[in-house]
Formats: C-alpha cells, sequence, structure tokens
C-alpha cells in the first residue's frame, strides 16, 4: 500500500547528523527550505534534537538552533519522512574493505531499507564520494525496483570545521541522468549558490575522487621532501620558505604532516580499484604518507633510548581544529611508538575519548614531547627544556627530527 504524505518537506537528508550531512542541512534551511534529517547515530540524533550540535562546525551551534526555532529544520522520526519529501540527499559512508576496495554494501542497504518509502518522481540525490559507476548502478537498481526515480550526482567538496562557510562560498557540481532531473538539481543547489558546475554523472564523481587524490599526492610531495630533507640533517622550514618565497609556481606545495582522515586515503583507493591497481601515482603517495609515522619513529629510536622514556602525543584528532579523529595517523604513531617507548600518553584538547589524558599530565609526566596535530593552543604551552618534535613547525624552531 503506497504511503500517503501528511506533513511536507523538501529535502530529506539521510544522513543529516553527520559531518557532511548536517551542515548541509543547515544551509539548506537557513535559506528558507524545509529539512527533514534521518540518521542511524541515536546518539547525534537526540543532540540535533535538543538543539546541541554533536561535532565542531563555525557557527553551526548558532545555526543549528535558529532554524531547529523556526521549523525549517526537523529531526525525523521515521523513514516515513522520506515519502514526505520532494528531494531525498543521501549522504552516507562510501568505505573501503580490508582489501582496499570499495564496497557498495551500505548504499545498497540504505536503498533497500527505504524503497518501500521511495515515490515516483522524486530527485535523489548522491551527495557522497562514489566509486564510479555508483550512480549508474543506482538508477539501475530503482529500474528494477518500479520505482521512477531522477537520480543527480552532487557530491559535497567542503572542509571539515568550515562546512556552513564553503557550502554557500564554493561552487556546486550538479549532475544527472535526465534533463528534468539536472533541472531540479540545479534549483535545489542554486539556493546555496548561483556557482553551479554541470557534468555527467560519472564526471561528477570522478571530479570527486581526483580532487581528494590530488590533495593527497600534493602531501606525499611535501612529507617525501621532509623524508629526504630530514635524513641528511637538513631543516626543511628553511628549504619550505626557500622555495615558496615570491615564486608563484610552488605556491600550491603544502607544508609537511600526516596526511590523513575519513576522506583522503580512502579516495585515493577508490580511484586506484578503479584504475585496476594501476594509479601507481596513488599508490606511491599512499606509501610515504602512511610511512612518514614509521618514518618519525625510525629517527627517534637512533636518537633516544625509548625504552626508558614516556612519550606524549599531543593532537589525536586527524587535522587541527576539529574533535574528528577517523582514520587519524596519530593513533598509527601511538601503535608503533607503544612498541618501543616505555610509556606512550595521548592528548587532544577536542577530543573526548577514552584513553586520553589532559594535555597538562601529558606536558607533566612525558620525557619526550611529539606534537602531531597543529591545534593553534600547542603554539604558547611551556615545553620547558623538553625535547619537541614538531614536524608541522608549531613553535616556529623549523622541521628537523
Amino acid at each position: 500500500m503506497p504511503i500517503v504524505p501528511t506533513e511536507h518537506f523538501d529535502v530529506c537528508v539521510v544522513g543529516g547528523c553527520g559531518h557532511a550531512g548536517l551542515p548541509l542541512s543547515i544551509a539548506f534551511a537557513l535559506r528558507g527550505k524545509r529539512v527533514v534529517v534521518l540518521d542511524t547515530d541515536a546518539q547525534r540524533t537526540e543532540q540535533v534534537r535538543s538543539g546541541v550540535m554533536p561535532f565542531f562546525e563555525e557557527q553551526g551551534q548558532e545555526g543549528l538552533r535558529r532554524v531547529l526555532a523556526t521549523r525549517h529544520l526537523v529531526v525525523g522520526k521515521g523513514p516515513e519522512d522520506v515519502a514526505r519529501s520532494d528531494a531525498v540527499i543521501l549522504v552516507i559512508g562510501t568505505p573501503i574493505d580490508g582489501h582496499l576496495a570499495p564496497s557498495f554494501r551500505g548504499i545498497e542497504a540504505v536503498l533497500q531499507s527505504y524503497k518501500p518509502y521511495l515515490r515516483d518522481g522524486q530527485l535523489l540525490v548522491l551527495r557522497s564520494t562514489l566509486y564510479p559507476g555508483t550512480s549508474e548502478r543506482v538508477l539501475r537498481w530503482a529500474r528494477e525496483n518500479g520505482l521512477n526515480l531522477q537520480i543527480a550526482v552532487c557530491p559535497e567538496r567542503i572542509v571539515e570545521g568550515v562546512a556552513l562557510r564553503e557550502i554557500v562560498s564554493l561552487p556546486q557540481i550538479v549532475a544527472a541522468f535526465s534533463s528534468d532531473g539536472l533541472e531540479r538539481a540545479k534549483a535545489l543547489f542554486r539556493v546555496l549558490t548561483e556557482d553551479l558546475v554541470v557534468m555527467e554523472p560519472m564526471e561528477a564523481e570522478l571530479a570527486k575522487l581526483f580532487t581528494n587524490a590530488w590533495r593527497y599526492i600534493k602531501f606525499a610531495a611535501a612529507n617525501q621532501f621532509f623524508m629526504i630533507a630530514n635524513d641528511y640533517g637538513a631543516d626543511f622550514d628553511r628549504i619550505f620558505g626557500g622555495i615558496k618565497h615570491n615564486y608563484p609556481r610552488a605556491q600550491d606545495l603544502p607544508a609537511p604532516g600526516f596526511a590523513a582522515g575519513p576522506c583522503l586515503f580512502k579516495d585515493t583507493m577508490q580511484l586506484s580499484a578503479f584504475t585496476n591497481n594501476e594509479f601507481f601515482l596513488g599508490h606511491a603517495a599512499m606509501l610515504v604518507n602512511e610511512g612518514l609515522p614509521y618514518h618519525v619513529v625510525a629517527h627517534l629510536r637512533r636518537r633516544y633510548d625509548l625504552a626508558s622514556l614516556t612519550v606524549g602525543i599531543l593532537g589525536m584528532a586527524y587535522k587541527a581544529e576539529v574533535d574528528d579523529g577517523r582514520d587519524s595517523l596519530s593513533f598509527k604513531l601511538k601503535d608503533l611508538l607503544e612498541m618501543h617507548a616505555q610509556r606512550v600518553l595521548c592528548s587532544d584538547p577536542y577530543l573526548q575519548q577514552h584513553g586520553l589524558v589532559g594535555t597538562d599530565e601529558a606536558l607533566s609526566r612525558a620525557d619526550l614531547i611529539i606534537i602531531a596535530t597543529p591545534h593553534r593552543c600547542y603554539r604558547t604551552l611551556d615545553f620547558g627544556a623538553k625535547p619537541v618534535i614538531d614536524i608541522w613547525n608549531v613553535l616556529g624552531r623549523g622541521i628537523r627530527l
């Protein structure tokens, strides 16, 4: 029996309480759209319902409370809210498995669970990073299940922590399989910006993967240069500054550091899988970036008797000023150090996680400090005479192990 909508929504965001889905939902709601969010994370759902941002987002708390008060944003109570919406946006994880191959199980499971609530004529927007060809697979799934949906691909490209700002300041990529679907996708995302980039669905999928792989490769180049300089006792900060000083062709070279998080490595490996494991540049970048913690520990073992030292790691989030530890290389560094050091203490002012200690405790108990994430608050800490390993050059003393 078909489900008849009662309360109407312009947009339903599935995965709407996550780092990508919630800022998008707030942004639409702030611009007058009626938005309902659904999420499988019960704790985050209740936080959002009560007006509490479940993670750090610039202007997020203020924006969330505002749209909840006007009821432009509603926290859904169940899948029936999908049927009450003109557009359904899927913002769900697209992981790789233990073989570094893409996994479709998450998308397939969501589609199957919401199948009874999807209606002919709805716009279904795929917002997450996709293995190329996934959108066509979703289109085929809809047809095989007798659903006349308009499938669009509009990948997110925001930086975590400033998503609300970037959603409306960056161009939005829009793609669809039909002219009607494209026009509806354009009308929806034109609410956020007039700067729309129209592509074909696979082009949009590849654009997102290419963007993240390119960032990952650039970080790998910087990390490889740092390791070369460090092996020969040179201060990479001086080299880095000299390379970039008034030299426009080097301005896109990033500083070295742990390149990790929930996207860059994963998306580079998705692109590798798409090219039959022949994306050699991506694999080389992975070896460099994933190898940086080994490089750090190898040098520390040569310089210090780690077995007699307590090592303090400052910063467990995957990047500065966020409260997200997913796939952070700080945890890989911790695991490696635990094999060699007497004790390892980990601290992060943004993460509330079992096993972490406060910054003051890490500073007081550790014999050796490693700044693993460049949070701004570390710039003013008093380290006394303790040695500090600072590959991010947070303290401005150079980059040398």
